[in-house]
This record gives C-alpha cells, sequence and structure tokens, in this order.
C-alpha cells in the first residue's frame, strides 16, 4: 500500500492542533525549573567580568542546542500520533468485524434451532433404522438362535453324564453366541440364553464334585479327575467378557478337594466313645500315609504341579486332625487308656516313620513345621488327667491287694512260704509292678508324664505304707481284744516284716535315672516306721507271753532255782521259733529287739524291790543266779542265730559285780564302771540295784551314788544301744521325791 493510500485511510487531525489530546499538566512547572536552573548557570558563569567578552560563543552554541532539543522533539511526538493514528484505525477495523461475526451468530442461532426441529421429526426414523439393524442381524443368527434350546439341552445331559470337556465346549459356544447377539441388540440379552449361567454353575458344581472325590476318581476313573482339572484350568485362565464376574474355578477345585479330603476322614460330628479313641487313633495311622502315598501316586499326575497335591494333602489332612482333636479336648474328659493313647500317638506315632516320617514319602509331605496337633495345654490337661485317673486306678488296686493280703490274717492256716522256707506273698511284687509298669509305660509317652506317674507311684506307695501300717494296728488291736483271736497272729506279723524286706530290697526299681538321690527318702522313712511298728507289735506280744513269768522275778525260789528262767527261755524259745522264716538282715534285728526286750523285763523285774538279800550267801547266791542267767540267755539267743556282739545279756554280768562284791567301799569303783558301760544308766537304776544286796548303810548308798557324778566318761566302745533309759525307774514313795534331784538320792537324804 502506497503512501496517499494510507493517508486515505488514516483518520484527519483537527486544524490548528500540534498534536492530539490535552497539554502535559506539569509543562508549566518544568519550564520554570528550566529556567531557573539557566540562571542559575548564567549566574555562574557570568559572575567574572572577563567571562562576559565570550558571552556572544555561549549565545551562539546555546541556540544550535535548542535547535537540537526542539527537532528531536518534534521527531519523537511524530512519532507517538502517527502510532496513535494507527492504533485508533485498527480498533475501528475491529469493530466492524465484530459486528459482522454477531450477525452472523445470530443466523447460525436461528440455522439451528430449525435444525433441533427437524431432528425431533427425524426420530422415529432413527428407531426404526436401529430396529431394523437388529433385525438384520438376527436373520443372520436366527439359525444358530433356532438351535440354543437344543444345545443347552444338549450340554445338561452331558454335564449330568459327567463329560466335563464336550460340555464345557458346548457352554464356551453358547456364550460366544450370546455374546455376538450382545452387541447387535445393544446389550439387550434374549430369553433364550437366560439359563445360560445357571448351566455353567452346573458344570462348575460338577467340576466341584470331581474334584472332591479326587482320591477315589484317582484310582477308578482318572480320566474324569483329569477333564475337571482341565476345564477349572481353563475357565480360570480365560479373560471373561465384560460386565461378567471372574469364575476362580481353580480355587474352588483347591477347596473342594480339601473339604472332600477332610470329609472323607473327619466329616463326623461324632467324637470317638470312651474306650474307641485309641482304635480311631489307629486306624487313623493305617489310612494317612495310605491317602498321601495314593495322592502322590495318583492324584498329583492328574492336577497341574502347581497345585502341590502332596502338600496340600498333607497340610489339609494335619489340619482336619488338629482339628478334630481340639474338638474332642474341648468334650467330656477322657479316660486315662483313651488319654495315654492320645498322647502317645501325637507326640510319637503321627511324626514317626510309621506315618508323616515315612521314608517313602517325600519332603512335600513334612508337617514338622506346621503347627502341633495337640498344644502344650493340651498336653498338660492329658497328662494332668491321664495322673488322676491312674492314680485313682493304682489307689484302688493296692487296696485291693492290702484287702487280699489282710483277709489273710485270719486263717486257720500260716503264711505261705517260698523255696528257702521264708514267709512269702505275692503282695510286695504286685504292689511294686503295679507302679514300675505305671512309670514305665509313662516313659513311653514323655518325660514330663514320667516324672508326674512317678511323683504319683511314690505318693501311692507311702500311702500304702501307712495303710499297711494302720491295718497291722487294727489286726493287732482285735487280737488282745478277743474281737478276732488270729490262730497265727504272731506268723503274720513276721510275714509282715518279709514284705516290708521285700519293698526295701525292691523299691529302687522306682528310681528314675537322673532322679536327686533322695527322691525315694519319703518312702524309704515310711518303710522304716513300718519296720518299727511291726517290731513293737512283735515285741508286745512277747511281753504278753513272759510278763506273768517275770512277775516272780526276783523271789527266794529265782534264788533256789532255775526253772523260773527256763520257762522264760522256753517260752521265749517257743515264741521266736518261726523267726528264721524272717529274711536277713531283719532277722538279727528282730532277735536283737527281742533279745534286748527280754533283757529289759529282767531288769525291770529286779528293780522292783521285790527281794532284799538276808546275807551274804544270799548275795552270792543272786550274783550265780545273775551270771547263769545271762549265759542262759545267751546261749538261748545263739541257737535262734543272734550275733554274740549284737547280745544285751551281758549287762547282768556287770550287774552281778555289783551283788558279789563284798568290800562296800569298793561300790563307787563298780558304779562307775557300769556307767562308762551302759552310760544311760541312772541313780535310780544303780539305787534299785543296790538295794538288793541288803548290807548298806545310809552313808555307804550315797557315796555309791555320788561315782555316777565323777565317773569318767563313757568309752568309745561303751554300749550305744539304749537299754537303762527304756527300764521304768522303781516306783518310790511320794512324799520322798524331790524336784531338785533324783528320787533315790532325796529318800536317802531324807532317811
Amino acid at each position: 500500500m502506497d503512501s496517499a493510500a494510507k493517508d486515505e485511510m488514516q483518520p484527519a487531525l483537527s486544524p490548528g492542533s500540534s498534536f492530539p489530546g490535552p497539554e502535559w499538566p506539569e509543562q508549566e512547572r518544568a519550564e520554570q525549573l528550566a529556567r531557573g536552573a539557566a540562571l542559575k548557570w548564567a549566574s555562574g558563569i557570568f559572575y567574572r567580568p572577563e567571562q562576559l567578552a565570550r558571552l556572544g560563543q555561549y549565545r551562539s552554541r546555546e541556540v544550535q542546542r535548542t535547535c537540537s532539543l526542539e527537532s528531536r522533539l518534534k521527531s519523537v511526538m511524530q512519532s507517538y500520533l502517527e502510532g496513535v493514528q494507527t492504533g485508533v484505525w485498527q480498533l475501528a477495523q475491529a469493530i466492524e468485524v465484530v459486528q459482522g461475526t454477531r450477525e452472523a451468530l445470530s443466523q447460525a442461532r436461528g440455522l439451528l434451532q430449525g435444525m433441533s426441529q427437524a431432528l425431533q421429526t427425524l426420530e422415529p426414523l432413527r428407531e426404526r433404522v436401529a430396529q431394523h439393524k437388529q433385525l438384520q442381524a438376527l436373520s443372520h443368527l436366527l439359525p444358530r438362535l433356532r438351535a440354543v434350546p437344543a444345545a443347552v439341552s444338549h450340554t445338561q445331559t452331558l454335564i449330568d453324564g459327567q463329560q466335563f470337556l464336550e460340555a464345557y465346549v458346548s457352554l464356551r459356544e453358547l456364550e460366544q453366541l450370546r455374546e455376538d447377539t450382545w452387541a447387535p441388540l445393544g446389550g439387550l440379552e434374549l430369553p433364550v440364553f437366560q439359563g445360560l449361567d445357571l448351566l455353567f454353575e452346573a458344570l462348575g458344581q460338577a467340576v466341584e464334585a470331581a474334584a472332591g472325590a479326587a482320591g477315589k476318581l484317582a484310582r477308578e476313573d482318572p480320566a474324569l479327575l483329569v477333564a475337571a482339572v482341565r476345564v477349572a484350568e481353563v475357565e480360570t485362565g480365560r479373560t471373561t467378557p465384560l460386565g461378567q464376574v471372574p469364575r476362580d474355578w481353580r480355587q474352588r477345585c483347591l477347596r473342594a478337594l480339601q473339604e472332600g479330603l477332610e470329609q472323607a476322614h473327619f466329616g463326623s460330628p461324632l467324637l470317638p466313645a470312651p474306650g474307641a479313641l485309641p482304635g480311631w487313633l489307629e486306624a487313623l495311622r493305617v489310612a494317612l500315609p495310605v491317602e498321601l502315598a495314593t495322592a502322590e501316586a495318583l492324584v498329583a499326575p492328574c492336577c497341574p504341579p502347581q497345585y502341590n497335591v502332596v502338600q496340600l494333602w498333607a497340610h489339609t489332612l494335619h489340619s482336619g486332625l488338629r482339628r478334630s482333636l481340639q474338638n474332642l479336648l474341648a468334650g467330656p474328659e477322657l479316660e486315662a487308656a483313651d488319654a495315654f493313647a492320645l498322647l502317645h500317638w501325637a507326640l510319637h506315632v503321627y511324626l514317626g516313620q510309621e506315618m508323616m516320617g515315612s521314608l517313602e514319602l517325600g519332603p512335600e509331605a513334612d508337617v514338622s513345621q506346621l503347627e502341633p496337633l495337640l498344644t502344650l495345654e493340651n498336653i498338660e490337661q492329658l497328662e494332668a488327667t491321664f495322673v488322676a485317673n491312674i492314680q485313682a486306678s493304682v489307689s484302688q488296686w493296692l487296696q485291693n491287694a492290702l484287702d487280699g493280703e489282710v483277709a489273710e490274717w485270719g486263717r486257720e492256716h500260716g503264711p505261705n512260704t517260698d523255696p528257702s522256707g521264708s514267709y512269702y506273698s505275692p503282695m510286695p511284687a504286685i504292689v511294686l509292678q503295679i507302679l514300675e509298669e505305671n512309670i514305665r509305660v509313662a516313659s513311653l509317652v514323655s518325660e514330663s508324664l514320667q516324672q508326674r506317674v512317678h511323683g504319683m507311684a511314690l505318693s501311692e506307695l507311702g500311702t500304702f505304707l501307712r495303710s499297711f501300717s494302720d491295718a497291722l494296728i487294727r489286726f493287732s488291736r482285735d487280737h488282745f481284744r478277743g474281737k478276732s483271736m488270729a490262730p497265727h497272729y504272731v506268723p503274720y506279723l513276721l510275714a509282715a516284716l518279709n514284705h516290708k524286706s521285700a519293698l526295701s530290697s525292691s523299691v529302687s526299681v522306682l528310681q528314675l535315672d537322673g532322679a536327686p538321690s533322695g527322691a525315694l527318702a519319703p518312702v524309704e522313712a515310711a518303710l522304716d516306721e513300718l519296720q518299727r511298728r511291726i517290731y513293737r507289735l512283735v515285741l508286745e506280744a512277747l511281753q504278753a507271753e513272759l510278763q506273768p513269768l517275770f512277775a516272780d522275778l526276783p523271789s527266794r525260789q529265782w534264788l533256789s532255782s532255775p526253772e523260773l528262767l527256763q520257762s522264760v527261755c522256753e517260752r521265749t524259745g517257743r515264741f521266736c521259733r518261726d523267726f528264721w522264716r524272717v529274711r536277713n538282715p531283719t532277722v538279727q534285728l528282730l532277735l536283737a529287739e527281742a533279745e534286748r526286750a527280754v533283757v529289759l523285763q529282767y531288769l525291770s523285774a529286779l528293780m522292783q524291790g521285790r527281794l532284799v538279800c538276808r546275807g551274804a550267801d544270799e548275795r552270792t547266791q543272786a550274783a550265780e543266779r545273775l551270771r547263769h542267767d545271762a549265759a542262759q540267755l545267751q546261749q538261748l539267743f545263739l541257737s535262734l542265730g543272734l550275733e554274740e556282739n549284737a547280745h544285751c545279756a551281758p549287762v547282768l554280768l556287770a550287774l552281778r559285780e555289783l551283788l558279789n562284791l563284798r568290800d562296800p567301799a569298793l561300790l563307787g569303783l563298780e558304779v562307775a564302771g557300769l556307767r562308762q558301760q551302759f552310760p544311760d544308766v541312772s541313780e535310780d537304776h544303780v539305787s534299785a540295784l543296790l538295794g538288793l544286796r541288803g548290807d548298806l548303810s545310809r552313808e555307804q548308798h550315797l557315796a555309791a551314788l555320788s561315782s555316777l557324778q565323777a565317773a569318767l566318761p563313757p568309752s568309745p566302745r561303751a554300749s550305744r544301744r539304749v537299754l537303762f533309759s527304756l527300764v521304768p525307774a522303781p516306783a518310790l514313795a511320794p512324799a520322798s521325791c524331790l524336784p531338785s534331784g533324783s528320787c533315790a538320792r532325796a529318800l536317802l537324804l531324807a532317811e
């Protein structure tokens, strides 16, 4: 475009105006500031007279500068005015374009309103077109759709006939046909396909049922199991159409495998009846390894490797068995045999080589890392139940054994004997066998159960020994009171000693390996107490036999004739004639106790003050009688088998010296010697013995007694057996007994 044309298009400025727009608001102030600055500069320059000569030069230079500034200002203003002029022109053009666009849009709006009305008139035509397309699609699919009912019926027949692969192929074809009709029909499902999902579910249930019977099918019809698994795998792996929930038939198969296996072995809600648990466990011991072998040999080849059939089988059986056992323990308390069978089976048989630990099974069947069949609480509960029931049974068995033994005590014939002639009864062997057998059986389960049963056995043995002791006391009381006279009272007491000896010699079989050495101490203490009780009963019977004979000792008849002690020896010999049937070393202890009992009765009779010697001849005669009696008693018990070093009769020889001594002044030495030999002799005993002499004055008597206090300590070889302390002191007048000293010394001082 040339400048002339451009000028025509640009708007003209109003005449007389140098530039558009209002004046600069601060122009006047700017001019004033400029004038002030110029005056200040001029006054500074021309302040000196010599500068006035150059005024013309300054004027011309300023004129040039002013012209230059004006020229530059004109140029700038011209450029500004041209830009404003161009902008105004462009705005005018834009207004024209906008106006044209507004008119065009108004026309388009009118056209659109007319088209919407036209579209409404075309809507029925559109629907007819869609229906035409659907009818056209259905016309092409009509032959196939007519065959759908027959295909559905055929598929149902295939499912009923367990032809899973053919049924699945038919269902997939039907499903594909349904998908082909969805798009043309806009997602509308034809009524002919309404039963298709039910057919799929029926096939899924049939596949699931086949998987649940996998063990049976693997043996009888493996092809059917393979077909069911293949259908499940194909259906799980395929992509489902939009809007359908994926059918995870693989998980259904796995669940069916587990449920079928649990149902086969643990499906019964009825728990084993009391006493039937061992049989149930034995059946499982046989069945579970067979089931695992079947899974490994037959079922696993029919399934994909990712099924881990053997591991699935082992874990399913383990979890089902564990759940059944927990239900069993939550029910009524088990009997002892059931509790033992369950403990032994769960702790030893289940993981042993007979079952899950069999070398024939692969590592996939390992269940050792799973939760144990029995928790610690279960084991504690079963052990407590077993021990409680066994304790009741053992208590009853021991009581029955004791009752049977007690029933024999009143028989007309004596106790039974063994080939050596010793009294014998099977009761000790029965008692120990019962206890030992229970401890041994408990050791088959666990060390903790063995320790529990061991403690129970020792407790029951202690209770049995106390009951045995109480029965002997009742036996003795009834015998002496005449309620039940036992024809063989003493022989059965001697037989009881042999029972005790048998128990003592064999009780070590109850000692556990590694148990503390004092574990049997309570039982041994009870056995010792039983032995002392039997000794006491035997000796009481012996004393009852001899007491009438010792009523006349000492006496004048005793001094003159040996018949009195001869009768004592004869009766003692008859009483002790069966002692040889008691086993060693008990017979030695029994003979020693019997001999001591006779000597004690002898000493007790001497100290009753029935005889006082009238002279030296009677003292000599009494001394000889003591020597003779001591020899006779020694001879008696030697003949009965008592070892010589265990005799107490030599005490009579020591007493003989007190009577045989002719010089009373030397009695102190004899008394001191007596104290050294028998430390338990007291002043009352010595006083009673000195009273037999009949020749001592009060001073001599006191002097002899005082020697007891001055006597030397007992010699190491002195008798340590209790003797004089068991002899009752002679009964003196109460007025003669003072609290501050012995009755004998008080009586002599009072005289």
